[in-house]
Parts: C-alpha cells; sequence; structure tokens
C-alpha cells in the first residue's frame, strides 16, 4: 500500500488534474475542508512509478460504536475499466479498513450508469450498488447533474445553443441594470444571508457561513470563485464555483426574494460558464437537479433553470458500498436514520 504524503503530494496532484476522472473531491485541498474527517489517500504506480489510480478516502469515527466509515468522494481517479488497478486500490482500503476498525466503504464515482462494463468490475471487486434512488436526500453526491461540454467553444456558440428564453433572461439581466464582480471572503456573508432566504424559501437546510469561510481557505483562488450580482447598489445573487482540472462545478448558489424578475441568476450562470471557456475546460458541470422530471414535482424548478441552458443531463452510477462488518453496519443504519430524521426536525424548527 503506498500513500500520498509530502514528498509525492504534488505529483499526486498533478495526476488528479490531468486525469480524465479528476475531481476537486479527490484533491488534498478539499481533505482540509473535511479536516473533520481522517484523511488517507492511496495510490497505485505502474513499473516506472508514474501513477496509474489513486483514491482519496475520508474516514470518520462513529462514538457511540467505537468504529468507522470509509469515504470517497468521486473516487477512484484511473481507467475506470482497469480491473487491476482499480482492485488494488480497494485491497488497500481493505488494509485502511483494519487500521481506523471501518466497517463500511462508500464511493460515489464519476462514471455514468450506462457503464455496464464498469458496474460488472465493481460487481466483481465485491461492491454492491445502491439503486432506484431520484431525491437528493438520498444521496451524499448529486446522482443527476447537468454537464454543458465548452471544449474549444466560444462564447457565441455557447450562447446560441441556450434555449431561447435562456438567452433573453440573461441579457434582460443585463439590460435592467444587473452587474457581475468577483467577491473576497468578505463577501461570504452577504452571500450567506441571501442564500438563508434561498432556503427558507426552497425549503432545505444549508451550511453554516464558517463552512463557506473555510472553504474559501482551503481551496484559495487559484480554485475557487465567489461570484456576486448586485442591482441598485445591493447584492441580491451569488455563486461559488470550483475549478479543478478539466472542469468548473457550479457548487453553491444563492438568491435574494427581492428583485427576482431582473434575472440576476441567469447571468451569474452566464458568468461562471465563461469563467470554464477562460480556463480551457472541457465540461462546465451544473451539479444536481433530482431525478424526477414531473412538471408537478417541487424540485422540477431547479431542473427547468439549469436544462436551459442546454447541457446533458447526466445520471451517474451512484453510490457504491462495501460492508466489512454488517452487524455494526446494521446498527449504523437503524440509529443514523433516527438520529438524521431527528436533526432534519430540529433544524428546520429552528
Amino acid at each position: 500500500m503506498k500513500l500520498v504524503n509530502e514528498t509525492n503530494k504534488q505529483k499526486y496532484i498533478e495526476f488528479i488534474q490531468t486525469n480524465k476522472k479528476g475531481h476537486f473531491l479527490q484533491s488534498p485541498e478539499w481533505a482540509k475542508v473535511k479536516s473533520e474527517w481522517i484523511n488517507e489517500t492511496i495510490i497505485v504506480e505502474d513499473e516506472n512509478g508514474n501513477i496509474k489510480g489513486s483514491m482519496s478516502v475520508l474516514i470518520r469515527k462513529v462514538p457511540i460504536l467505537n468504529k468507522s466509515i470509509m469515504y470517497s468522494p468521486r473516487g477512484p481517479v484511473c481507467d475506470i475499466h482497469d480491473k487491476q488497478t482499480f482492485k488494488a486500490l480497494v485491497d488497500s482500503v481493505k488494509e485502511l479498513a483494519k487500521k481506523h476498525k471501518a466497517f463500511i466503504l462508500r464511493l460515489d464515482p464519476d462514471i455514468s450508469n450506462t457503464d455496464e462494463e464498469f458496474k460488472q468490475i465493481a460487481k466483481e471487486i465485491g461492491f454492491k450498488l445502491k439503486e432506484n434512488v431520484k431525491d437528493f436526500s438520498e444521496v451524499i453526491q448529486p446522482r443527476y447533474v447537468f454537464r454543458l461540454n465548452v471544449k474549444d467553444k466560444t462564447e457565441e456558440e455557447l450562447l446560441k445553443s441556450f434555449h431561447e428564453k435562456t438567452r433573453y433572461n440573461i441579457r434582460l439581466a443585463g439590460r435592467k441594470g444587473v452587474t457581475i464582480r468577483d467577491g473576497g471572503k468578505e463577501d461570504l456573508k452577504d452571500f450567506y444571508r441571501i442564500m438563508v432566504e434561498t432556503g427558507s424559501r426552497d425549503d432545505f437546510l444549508i451550511r453554516p457561513l464558517e463552512y463557506f469561510e473555510k472553504m474559501y481557505d482551503c481551496m484559495g483562488k487559484n480554485y475557487l470563485r465567489v461570484i456576486m450580482a448586485d442591482y441598485e447598489g445591493q447584492p441580491i445573487s451569488g455563486a461559488i464555483a470550483i475549478y479543478y482540472g478539466n472542469k468548473v462545478w457550479y457548487l453553491y448558489g444563492a438568491s435574494s426574494n427581492e428583485h427576482r424578475n431582473v434575472m440576476p441568476n441567469y447571468l451569474v450562470q452566464w458568468e461562471m460558464i465563461k469563467w470554464a471557456l477562460e480556463k480551457k475546460c472541457d465540461i462546465y458541470d451544473f451539479r444536481g437537479v433530482s431525478g424526477h422530471v414531473d412538471e408537478n414535482h417541487p424540485q422540477y424548478g431547479i431542473y427547468k433553470f439549469k436544462k436551459g441552458f442546454n447541457g446533458d443531463f447526466t445520471e451517474f452510477v451512484g453510490e457504491l458500498y462495501m460492508v466489512f462488518r454488517p452487524i455494526t453496519n446494521f446498527l449504523f443504519n437503524t440509529l443514523g436514520t433516527m438520529y438524521q430524521n431527528f436533526q432534519i426536525k430540529r433544524a428546520r424548527k429552528k
């Protein structure tokens, strides 16, 4: 088993930034954001010492059970059909599981649900798939996203590809006087205030301000961008985006209840897409939407908004899991469901 350390850390960063399956959630910077977890990153090398596969694993102890859970967000990073490399990574994780007394490993790889070859490889290695998941609340990372191919595209080409109403709203925001600016760490307070409005309006829970400030500190200006939309001198919309490797991800968005008629969210999205072009990325990822595409579904509005930019509706393979200690896992699931329901009720009441 070979782990990433200070000696080979830069080599690892270069690998995940150039591999087509690289992801910011597998980065050392993101591991710092999740510092309440222990981080161990495994690498597999070829005969020439070049990295051919990696997996950043977050490990967290469950106090009552005195055991740990292991989670690799959007891992592994490798040729996804290279069974030998994937198995070598998993065998190393099993060693870590003994070290940390882990009872389960969870993955949610950046792999299309149509990839039957990968599913078969994962099953042969020992994973089970969590299937038939549609809602945000049932997953850690979104299973359904919109992804816009921006490789070698121009602004004009992309604008022309958008839905007519989306193009209209982008231009309307500009005509109405909405302006876009880059925000600093000090602007996160305004962003958070607006996000509280958004969460209350759309009925979803949000993280505390300190989380976004920590993200800003850990990811740094090289990778993270805060974008604010102002109208009549006041911030009314904003977003946090992350650039890493060949992609830009729209991570968080917020919009005020006031002045929604001037369509600031459309202009904010367009600014982030232009950033992906500036960085010569291949993909702009709008992140999560619901798997329910029924117009009567409460989450349909997010789907409709993102769909207007004409990205590809993408379903990932979903969550893979490998249980090391079945009894502990059963107890965790039982207690976890009870605790989660209690926390949701308390947060909503608050």
